[in-house]
């Protein structure tokens, strides 16, 4: 277990303790999960009370954008490979790994909604490269290919692959974090290239490949947030796992309150 400092465990504390003051004052905070597993539905339950949560891939894109009019906060998560023709690269569509094309086609339509509505929205892993090509962003095809590095970003035992990140000073992550770098487990073939519009690079790996976006400039928008690693896979405690999940859900419960 990794041991952090005290003035990081303070931070966490003050988080929660903002976040707990915050959600006292609303209603149930209700998240949209374009596609979920355990880990996910467990990583927002355990860090807001008072939570629920919704699966849009079990729903028509239409009934998918409805429940995400109901919504707080849309969460983006990991799986296949985005289908490249989406940031112009079809040709290279052999080199993917698996495609889900009903995937690709909800999460950017339930993107585009969110991003309109302002809503707060968070993305994980396939979720960071996605909202990357939904602002106009291109994607490295296979990063052991087409990318120099040491850095082992996949490998079979996806519960052991570890690789540390640096956090940019003055960007949103390092303000809710408070960490300057962190061992995170992330499991990847493929990666940010050109970032989309109005973004910035919050981090990045040892290799310099960018492992989370965000606003640069968030003035008239919603909460973004995306990173190519998997806190729900991390420790409960990690800065960049449990006080990012407290942060999206802080700003969710914000979302509620100025709409209801």
């Amino acid at each position: 277990m990794r041991k952090y400092s005290i003035i990081i465990l303070v931070s966490a504390f003050l988080s929660t303790s903002v976040w707990s003051c915050v959600q006292s004052q609303t209603e149930t905070i209700k998240i949209a999960i374009s596609k979920t597993n355990d880990n996910y539905s467990s990583w927002i339950e355990r860090n807001g009370k008072n939570t629920e949560w919704i699966n849009l891939y079990s729903l028509s894109i239409d009934s998918a954008l409805k429940m995400i009019n109901t919504c707080d906060g849309l969460l983006v998560t990991g799986g296949e490979d985005v289908y490249p023709d989406y940031y112009g690269n079809i040709s290279d569509t052999s080199r993917c790994g698996a495609i889900d094309h009903y995937r690709d086609s909800l999460e950017l339509a339930s993107i585009a909604f969110a991003l309109e509505k302002k809503m707060p929205i968070f993305g994980v892993c396939r979720g960071h490269q996605i909202l990357n090509v939904a602002l106009g962003g291109t994607l490295i095809i296979d990063i052991p290919v087409d990318f120099d590095t040491s850095v082992i970003h996949r490998q079979n035992d996806w519960k052991n692959c570890y690789h540390e990140v640096d956090v940019i000073l003055n960007s949103n992550l390092y303000n809710v974090s408070s960490v300057t770098s962190g061992i995170v487990n992330s499991n990847h073939h493929q990666g940010i290239n050109i970032t989309g519009q109005g973004l910035m690079i919050s981090s990045y790996s040892k290799d310099s490949l960018p492992e989370s976006i965000e606003w640069a400039n968030s003035e008239g928008k919603g909460f973004l947030m995306a990173v190519q690693w998997h806190p729900e896979r991390m420790e409960i405690d990690h800065p960049l796992s449990r006080n990012l999940a407290v942060e999206f859900l802080k700003e969710a419960a914000n979302y509620n309150k100025s709409h209801n």
